[in-house]
């Protein structure tokens, strides 16, 4: 067994599949499909410095959710914000209603992803895929074959609640998948994670995938922790005794027998994060630091930064991904490159959305393949590629991590409350981050202990902007800073043998 190892604090990139399969078609002049994607473009991604590539919605969609989406009048609503010109042909069901877990047609045969693993390990690269705990689509073939292996509803609780379960093929009333906080998923038939069989079963769809890729993104996967489960389920099973183990615990030990390897990313909110790391999840979703970054302080962020840092090594950082707004759209355009800049000089895993370096601002709803046509943001694109070039060198990978104090540049000045700033020791070798995460001007002191000579050479490499500073001047009163609203230093400093 060949085991891979990925190096830490990786750089993951969300592909929507079906975009990315038509737009490649469309450049190459020929349909193309998973397997027939030429070289040079999976090149691309790691020559942007990307470990992992995650290909969104490969599962084969279903029909009955494909229906649902088309009369769905607040998907339509949706469709007509992002593609007015949208047409039926341009609606697939939800690639979190899964049919099975095969490829979806459209985008190659079944042979296609082993194949596609291995050019993508020869490249450098792994290969990340979908897989729901929680729900199947309605029209999934257990739903005949096995309906104990879902949650029961009722013919008088679907009238009392309409939209809360729906009736089989065979006449037998299931509830949909849900989130207990939202309305139902009318497309979903929610799983029966109390019934040992279906616990099984969804294991037996895990180990298939390890065959083909080197991790999951796991969606929603909070939702079948036994807790969550009872809370939201518990009512309708009273003929099944709650589980003594978890889940995960049962699924992560069976997968990684065969797979040591294996990466386990969790879609995760509500403070259960923690709890699906010590299961054994390599990286859990980080929400909270995304809003953060959206609506709280520099400070705010700073505090949060310096809390359980193993926990924020397992997180996974985004400003924008297939759920939530286009970054450039939520924070503003300037805003958005800061964010960026905070999210690629953190420990964690990195995630990057498709059409995120490009600076797309129309956020698609995941039932559309087809997207509208943007122009490409060229400040945008020349940023991303100069902040992904940095970030990919050792230091941000390999090196030491450490929050770095800041403090005021005369007394009275408020301002250095607003910069983020930390650095990466790898060897000989400094990388410093220094952020003005504000709308306004600011100035302050970061502390700093750098080795060697007198003189000290930083080089920003951001800016490409070379400074000299007396070393006894940076440890106090602190390198002197002073960057414009949504600015940031990336120094680098080498210190001699």
């Amino acid at each position: 067994m060949i085991i891979r190892t990925w190096r830490p604090n990786p750089h993951l990139f969300e592909i929507n599949t079906h975009l990315f399969i038509r737009r490649l078609s469309e450049k190459h002049h020929r349909r193309l499909s998973l397997a027939a994607v030429p070289d040079e473009e999976w090149q691309a991604f790691r020559k942007q410095g990307f470990d992992l590539l995650w290909l969104m919605g490969v599962w084969r969609r279903s029909q009955a959710a494909r229906q649902e989406a088309l009369r769905h009048p607040g998907l339509r609503r949706e469709y007509d914000r992002a593609l007015p010109d949208w047409t039926d042909a341009d609606v697939q069901g939800s690639p979190y209603a899964i049919y099975d877990y095969s490829p979806d047609p459209a985008l190659g045969e079944p042979e296609e992803l082993m194949q596609l693993r291995v050019k993508l390990s020869r490249l450098g690269l792994g290969l990340i895929l979908d897989f729901v705990p929680n729900h199947v689509a309605v029209d999934h073939p257990w739903v005949n074959s096995h309906p104990d292996w879902f949650v029961p509803g009722g013919e008088a609780d679907a009238r009392a609640q309409p939209g809360r379960s729906f009736a089989s093929q065979k006449g037998i009333y299931l509830a949909h998948g849900k989130d207990p906080n939202f309305p139902p998923w009318t497309d979903s038939a929610q799983l029966n994670l109390y019934s040992s069989e279906l616990r099984q079963a969804l294991i037996e769809e895990l180990l298939q995938i390890a065959e083909v890729a080197d991790g999951v993104r796991c969606d929603m996967a909070m939702l079948v922790l036994n807790a969550v489960f009872e809370r939201t389920w518990g009512k309708y099973l009273a003929g099944y005794p709650r589980p003594q183990t978890e889940f995960w615990a049962e699924a992560l030990q069976q997968v990684r027998e065969k797979r040591p390897d294996f990466l386990f990313l969790a879609e995760a909110y509500w403070g259960l994060e923690r709890q699906l790391q010590q299961l054994g999840f390599d990286f859990t979703y980080d929400k909270a630091f995304y809003d953060r970054l959206r609506h709280r302080s520099p400070d705010e962020i700073s505090v949060y930064l310096t809390e359980d840092g193993l926990y924020h090594k397992r997180s996974v950082r985004f400003i924008e991904n297939h759920d939530e707004p286009r970054a450039v759209t939520a924070f503003g355009w300037e805003r958005s490159l800061a964010a960026a800049t905070v999210l690629a000089t953190l420990p964690g895993l990195r995630l990057f959305h498709y059409g995120q370096l490009e600076g797309r601002r129309i956020h698609l709803p995941i039932q559309l393949v087809r997207a509208p046509v943007e122009e490409v943001d060229p400040g945008v694109t020349d940023f991303y590629g100069r902040l992904l070039a940095i970030t990919d060198q050792p230091a941000f990978h390999e090196g030491a991590w450490q929050i770095l104090e800041a403090a005021p540049a005369w007394p009275g000045n408020e301002s250095y409350r607003n910069l983020l700033a930390w650095s990466w020791q790898y060897g000989r070798q400094w990388r410093i981050v220094i952020i003005n995460y504000s709308g306004s001007p600011a100035q302050g002191r970061i502390r700093l202990s750098l080795p060697g000579e007198t003189a000290i050479i930083l080089y920003d490499e951001l800016n490409n902007e070379t400074y000299v500073r007396d070393s006894a001047e940076l440890s106090s009163p602190g390198l002197y800073v002073a960057l414009g609203p949504w600015r940031a230093h990336l120094l680098s400093y080498m210190a001699r043998a």
